[in-house]
């Protein structure tokens, strides 16, 4: 009998397989117009049960097993698949990385059950356990707690609408510099006296950080798009670091310059430039000592 891993991946593959390639989109939708009383999900859930039959055969599982690994796979495939159709939104990312996660955790289990010698000890005590968790627990400090920093850093950096400094100019009379402190913190003043949102938080849209009333300070964009652009950078980084390839990083900062910071140069609100700069130059650097730590601790050589 092969290894975990040796057995998990055939089931794995076979799960991809019936999953995405031979599903058509008619019984997709069929299973979400009729749910239980859908033909093609009975058909569906029997595929990925005798489809295991031959990863079974091939690793020499005896038929005894291999016919309750296939009842076992196409009953809890029936019920996780019926859950995710008749679940309101079930469309939604969230809930398709739900059902794939169980689907996996059903195939772990059973691999793991039929796996000769396995057991909780010989995995804790395996030789890259403490370096898997390692890499785990970094690339889940990148995402959620690394914006959460950003966005308490950007909240003392509000982005400045030119037309609020022009008011404060006029207000204080006379000619002063736009860049010193003093017109931030009298612009800051008047957003706060006439309750004109700042920035609080990098995860928000630009559009809602400050009422911009001119088309030259006007930067649409998807709601939350920055967040997710700041999780796939972070994500790409961290993994570029983590096998020792730094020039890839920089590749990955030039890229999202050219796209992200183009627009952002025809603005005339330089106070928002700044704002996203300020936020991605966090984001690389978190990312990149974080990756640079974590690295040392594998033993990874820089390439």
């Amino acid at each position: 009998m092969t290894d975990f891993f040796g057995t998990l991946i055939p089931f794995l593959l076979i799960h991809i397989i019936c999953d995405f390639y031979l599903q058509p989109d008619s019984w997709v939708e069929a299973k979400k117009a009729h749910t239980y009383r859908s033909t093609e999900l009975y058909f569906h859930s029997l595929l990925h049960g005798v489809g295991l039959i031959l990863p079974a055969m091939v690793l020499g599982i005896d038929w005894r097993s291999t016919f309750c690994l296939v009842v076992i796979v196409a009953v809890t495939h029936f019920v996780i698949d019926l859950w995710k159709v008749t679940t309101p939104k079930g469309d939604k990312l969230a809930y398709f990385v739900i059902d794939q996660a169980l689907h996996v955790l059903v195939l772990a289990a059973i691999a793991f059950h039929v796996t000769d010698g396995a057991s909780i000890d010989a995995v804790l005590q395996h030789e890259h356990f403490f370096d898997g968790v390692l890499v785990v627990c970094a690339y889940l400090l990148i995402l959620k707690p690394t914006s959460i920093v950003i966005g308490a850093v950007l909240s003392k950096y509000p982005i400045v609408n030119p037309a609020d400094v022009n008011e404060v100019k006029t207000e204080v009379g006379g000619d002063i510099d736009t860049d010193t402190d003093t017109v931030t913190q009298a612009v800051t003043d008047t957003q706060t006296a006439t309750n004109t949102p700042i920035a609080t938080n990098s995860a928000a849209p630009i559009t809602s950080v400050s009422p911009v009333n001119d088309e030259s300070t006007n930067v649409s964009g998807l709601v939350a798009g920055g967040e997710l652009i700041g999780y796939l950078e972070r994500l790409l980084i961290l993994t570029f670091t983590l096998v020792g390839s730094y020039a890839a990083v920089g590749f990955v900062l030039a890229a999202k310059s050219i796209f992200r910071f183009g627009e952002l140069n025809q603005s005339a609100n330089r106070s928002m430039t700044e704002y996203v700069l300020i936020g991605s130059l966090l984001s690389v650097v978190i990312t990149t000592l974080i990756g640079a730590l974590v690295s040392l601790g594998l033993g990874v050589k820089l390439k």
